[in-house]
């Protein structure tokens, strides 16, 4: 009998060996595990039956600018016009039952979380867009790129806490890339992979 597919990080393999400093970090690197992700997006016509049935299962206005909306463990972050990507931290989450075109991308995608006092200071050397926090604050939410590589990103909180959201593909690449840029700026960082 076949052994049943396991979901298995894109990073673990490749960062294993990355050291983490003893004393305070600047910088707070970690791979998002455990979410269900899914790419959704409005069929023609039926925008208002979709923010509806949002609204009445995640207690949810889908944001229709580039804005994330969370409720508990649910939260969808705008991708374009008619389109999001929904998250959730609850294992069971299900979004194929809302009215929408949904590609469940769980495994297709990786989260990485940056947070820490200079992680503004050390994203802003690979994104091209400003973060300064009267132009970028919590909520917010941007497609764009981190070096070369197609990145969802968006700010949780103050702290400030950054989520991205990249193919997994390029996660082990964008891990490094991030660990790197906060080197060349003589920022710690602790690495939780």
């Amino acid at each position: 009998m076949p052994e049943p597919l396991i979901a298995r990080s894109a990073l673990r393999p490749h960062v294993a060996t990355e050291t983490t400093p003893s004393g305070p970090s600047g910088l707070i690197l970690r791979e998002t595990s455990g979410l269900t992700l899914a790419h959704v997006a409005a069929l023609r016509g039926r925008e208002a039956e979709l923010a509806e049935a949002v609204r009445a299962a995640y207690g949810i206005e889908l944001p229709t600018a580039p804005k994330r909306a969370a409720a508990g463990d649910v939260a969808f972050v705008w991708a374009g016009p008619g389109k999001w990507l929904a998250t959730s931290s609850a294992p069971a989450t299900d979004f194929s039952v809302l009215p929408a075109a949904v590609s469940d991308q769980s495994d297709g995608r990786t989260v990485l979380s940056v947070s820490g006092p200079r992680a503004r200071e050390t994203l802003a050397t690979l994104i091209q867009i400003d973060l300064h926090p009267r132009a970028f604050a919590p909520g917010d939410a941007a497609l764009t790129h981190a070096a070369s590589i197609a990145i969802h990103l968006w700010q949780v909180d103050d702290a400030p806490t950054y989520e991205i959201a990249c193919f997994r593909s390029f996660a082990a690449t964008l891990w490094r890339w991030i660990v790197h840029a906060g080197r060349a700026r003589d920022i710690d960082a602790r690495l939780e992979p």
